[in-house]
């Protein structure tokens, strides 16, 4: 038997998401939590995710917290090692790593409705006891690999773009590439230099617009630090400007047509062979998956050495990859990026509430629901950051995150202010939520666009994406309304 330790709060994850509660409770002067993270260091998928050519598709300056800007980002789209980096300085300057239990990967939560407290098991065999869970495990942590037949007699490397194998050389070797989703447009171009053959299996073409980056001048970098004010200002810039695209995700087809006719142009402009075009142009409704954006894929396709294949994949032999035209392409190393499990990602999370409710079965069997992504009935005292319904397609999620925790603390204290022991958001207002999100998301592009995409679930519900505006959902949180729970004392 391992250790028990005890706390007020038990955090999962040292993402943006478990790092923004440590340090809004921190802020209140609570001190009574611990952090449980499963590596040996904070960053969550800015750690793991270390391709080349990873950065983030959200401009740095608003995918940061608001109240850590960071003036030093040296591109408007930073890359993965300063996103990295500015998130272990935030944990230092706010002396999180003393609370932080590192290799501690959950394994289960189980409610003791006696004690009012969550028991949370570790693989470890160590064992947490808080009066509070909060989860902050994100949705992209578990890589999603395909089972390919005959895999196991593939002689080569391969590996999951988010478990990079950086001791494995790819100059000169010739390289499968499975997938084309937000991960393969940015490590593409940066292997294709430098592989002797690259085989690109494209299953859908993703819809991608021209990226806007550009290295942030020195001078703007000197007003940001020196000038209060100016920095939030050009957040603030961002913020609307990202804000926008909403309108076209959200049933509005004339916006999102307009902005198809520049990524049809994008492909026109980048690549030469009129087959090529073809398979690279998708035959949905732009939205519907997700949209990328990339300067230098589409050139990337261009090359000599690189070859697009739509067949899909047969099987993998001891050498290659036969795809289902039959053609075998011979490969050194096979490279997924196939993703993450995101609609179900819990499914193997034993989190046990009131009368022995397990999460995981639940949301398998009835789609994941949640009270603004944030609460669940049947739970009590458990609350999610970015869980379902609150991700974002067209803006920054850090700022859904930051709505979140404010939201929690609020609870936190709301419980303790009424003397209480447990909140337990009411099984009709969370119907009555999802109901409403639901309806929403059915006039929405992701439901409309006549495409398949990780946002769905196995019965083809949307329940990662929050439909709509994020001030929308500030407001929606901005205050907790009393009425919607029930408290145990």
């Amino acid at each position: 038997m391992g250790n028990r330790t005890e706390a007020g709060v038990v955090i999962i994850g040292t993402g943006f998401s478990g790092l923004g509660m440590a340090i809004q409770l921190r802020k209140e002067g609570r001190e009574d939590f611990v952090i449980l993270e499963k590596a040996d260091d904070v960053g969550g998928t800015w750690r793991d995710n270390t391709y080349p050519g990873c950065a983030c598709d959200i401009q740095s300056h608003m995918y940061s917290f608001s109240f850590e800007q960071n003036p030093e980002w040296s591109r408007s789209f930073s890359p993965q090692p300063e996103i990295y980096d500015y998130m272990r300085r935030v944990a230092r300057k706010y002396d999180l790593y003393r609370f932080i239990r590192f290799g501690q990967e959950m394994t289960g939560a189980r409610w003791d409705a006696d004690e009012n407290r969550w028991y949370v098991s570790t693989s470890g065999g160590d064992e947490f006891a808080g009066r509070y869970l909060v989860a902050g495990v994100g949705a992209l942590h578990l890589p999603q690999i395909p089972d390919l037949p005959g895999i196991e007699r593939f002689q080569g490397r391969s590996f999951h773009s988010a478990e990079w194998d950086h001791d494995f050389d790819l100059r000169g070797k010739r390289v499968a590439v499975i997938g084309t989703g937000a991960s393969a447009v940015q490590f593409v171009p940066q292997i294709a230099k430098d592989v002797a053959e690259l085989t690109l299996f494209q299953r859908t073409p993703p819809w991608i617009m021209p990226k806007p980056d550009h290295a942030m001048p020195d001078w703007a970098k000197r007003l940001f630090a020196k000038v209060p004010g100016a920095q939030r200002a050009y957040r603030n810039l961002l913020y609307w400007m990202l804000e926008v695209r909403a309108v076209g995700f959200n049933g509005n087809p004339r916006v999102m047509k307009l902005a198809q006719k520049l990524a049809k142009h994008n492909i026109d402009k980048h690549v030469d062979d009129p087959a090529l075009r073809a398979k690279l142009t998708p035959d949905y409704v732009m939205g519907c998956k997700r949209v990328l954006i990339s300067n230098d894929y589409y050139p990337a396709l261009n090359r000599d050495n690189v070859d697009v294949v739509t067949d899909g994949v047969a099987e993998v032999t001891e050498h290659g990859v036969i795809d289902k035209a039959g053609v075998e392409h011979e490969v050194d190393a096979i490279i997924y990026g196939t993703g993450f499990h995101v609609t179900d990602a819990f499914d193997d999370l034993d989190i046990i509430g009131v009368d022995g409710r397990n999460l995981g079965k639940l949301w398998s069997t009835e789609g994941m629901q949640t009270h603004k992504g944030i609460t669940v009935a049947g739970f009590p005292n458990l609350f999610f950051l970015l869980g379902p319904n609150t991700g974002l397609g067209h803006n920054s999620v850090v700022f859904m995150i930051e709505q979140q925790i404010r939201y929690i603390s609020e609870a936190i204290r709301f419980v303790e202010s009424r003397g209480a022991e447990s909140i337990e958001v009411r099984e009709d207002v969370q119907a009555q939520f999802n109901d409403d999100i639901q309806r929403k998301l059915e006039r929405g592009i992701w439901t409309q666009g006549g495409c398949k995409s990780w946002y769905l679930d196995a019965k083809g519900v949307n329940r990662t994406i929050w439909p709509g505006f994020t001030w929308r959902y500030w407001l929606e949180t901005r205050k907790l309304r009393p009425s919607d729970f029930e408290l145990t004392r």
